[in-house]
């Protein structure tokens, strides 16, 4: 394994752009994120094609770089000083007054280190791909880039461009290298969050004009404040707009199709990252900028939440396609989140970010245990496998800590996410609340059968002489468990950070 990636010779590289970035305390550390991931993009263009070695190569150096210092800065991050750190600030279009502005607080921080290590374990495991290595690569770090913008921007105008090269890759991504009805999922993709696209930027347009004030800088907008009216306007247009890249229901049909018909590393950051930008765009746009518009629409919020997570799991409850299994179970989830969100309070808040991470880092599991397994076997239909435990005990391992991850395993990062969610919706909509909680039993049933008939039902012989995950192709899903573990033991390294930011949020609401 080290000799194949030369791990030996990319250490010494990691460990002294760390120390660059300790000692260099006006080091602009997230462009260097940002930038890792373009430069990645513009070395893989310039490698040959005949050479998909290198070009896996490449793409993990540059992902391990962007974990590094995605891991640095948030432990770099001061949760005593709390507010905006690492801060960037150049401007860059004087007359619509537009930023290159670049932040870091408790909010963001754990969606930057989701994407980093869904990166870095999504490259690990494309490590067999063989199909145009170099235009997938191309691509995922084109989305990827994208991803980082949007959620270090905090310019109204950078996030939105940001947002659009997000989504681009993912139609070629899914019609190129996709399965099951990839035209298909992928065309249904694009055009939902095409459609989001067309709500947002009339509703950043319309506060840029209503602010008066000419600036694109989200805290300038917030200082200045808008009319109850104006709020009420802006955040219902910036709430489906993102809600629709978040899966609320009705707006989430694009999202179990997009599943399965995307390459497993896709899946990951999709399910994993690219809905957490939905439900991140609501709340640092949305709810910081429409707080009047926020307590208007509260209760609608809480209302497509609740529904999104009762029908979610029903309708998971029916699948027997692994990864519909997956794609409803995320609908199910991301309504945890919209219903934290909702909620207006500090450990509703805090949960629902925390469920961000958490359930981003799950699904990435989920999807990367079915993607070996539909490798090996080439189907992903639950009737057709079967005793898959007693042949390959490790990749099923994989998936049932994910699945546990899923149905709120208590000391899983899961755990305490839905916890503090449940806990502030059925003090904040008690009906609602407890209807959410009765949906979370659902999934956990439906989970745990897919479970019992995928590694634990009757053996099937087709697959009994499948080789088992090995070590190399074991660590992206390795590392993926540690780190649903890790905060699950040890909650405060995550939840003071968010509460850091969401106290004084909530405070301003």
């Amino acid at each position: 394994m080290g000799e194949g990636i030369g791990i030996q010779n990319l250490l010494p590289v990691w460990t002294g752009l760390l120390m660059t970035a300790m000692e260099m305390a006006s080091f602009p550390v997230l462009s260097a994120i940002l930038m890792s991931t373009i430069a990645g993009l513009l070395t893989i263009l310039f490698i040959p094609d005949d050479k998909p070695k290198l070009v896996k190569q490449v793409s993990l150096f540059y992902a391990a770089i962007g974990l590094v210092l995605c891991i640095w800065v948030y432990h770099a991050y001061d949760i005593e000083k709390g507010g905006l750190q690492f801060v960037e600030r150049y401007l860059w279009v004087k007359g619509l007054g537009i930023y290159w502005f670049n932040a870091l607080d408790g909010i963001n921080a754990p969606m930057l280190l989701l994407t980093a290590v869904v990166l870095f374990t999504g490259v690990l495991t494309m490590w067999e791909l063989e199909v145009r290595v170099k235009e997938f690569f191309a691509f995922m770090f084109l989305l990827v880039a994208g991803v980082y913008g949007v959620f270090m921007s905090m310019d109204l105008f950078w996030i939105f461009v940001w947002y659009d090269v997000s989504l681009f890759p993912m139609y070629p991504l899914i019609a190129i290298w996709g399965g099951t009805r990839k035209e298909y999922g992928g065309m249904k993709l694009t055009l939902y969050l095409l459609a989001g696209s067309a709500l947002i930027l009339p509703g950043i347009i319309y506060l840029w004009v209503q602010g008066g004030a000419h600036t694109f800088d989200i805290f300038e907008l917030q200082r200045i404040g808008f009319s109850p009216q104006v709020q009420k306007i802006a955040f219902v247009m910036l709430y489906l707009g993102f809600g629709i890249l978040a899966g609320v229901w009705p707006f989430h049909t694009w999202s179990p199709v997009g599943h399965v018909a995307a390459p497993t590393a896709v899946s990951m950051i999709h399910a994993g990252v690219l809905m957490k930008l939905g439900a991140y765009g609501i709340l640092r746009l949305g709810m910081t900028l429409c707080p009047e518009g926020l307590a208007y629409w509260a209760n609608f919020m809480a209302l497509l939440a609740t529904i999104g997570i009762v029908y979610g799991a029903f309708v998971g409850l029916a699948q027997t396609d692994l990864k519909y299994v997956i794609g409803y179970s995320s609908v199910s989830h991301m309504g945890i989140v919209g219903l934290g969100l909702s909620t207006m309070t500090v450990n509703g808040i805090n949960g629902a970010v925390f469920q961000m991470f958490a359930h981003g880092v799950m699904t990435a599991l989920l999807f990367s245990a079915v993607g070996y397994i539909y490798d090996r076997t080439h189907t992903k239909m639950i009737p057709d496998l079967g005793g898959l435990s007693k042949t390959m005990p490790i990749a099923s391992a994989f998936f049932i800590v994910a699945a546990f991850a899923g149905i709120g395993v208590p000391f899983m990062a899961s755990f305490w996410a839905e916890l503090l969610v449940f806990v502030s919706s059925v003090q904040t909509y008690p009906v609602r609340g407890i209807l959410a909680v009765s949906g979370l039993a659902v999934s956990a049933l439906f989970m745990l059968r897919v479970v019992q008939r995928t590694f634990y039902g009757e053996k099937n012989e087709r697959w009994e002489h499948i080789p088992d995950v090995p070590l190399f192709l074991a660590s992206p899903r390795i590392i993926l468990v540690g780190v649903i573990i890790f905060f699950g033991m040890f909650p405060r390294v995550m939840l003071d950070v968010i509460q850091s930011a969401v106290i004084p949020f909530v405070g301003n609401l």
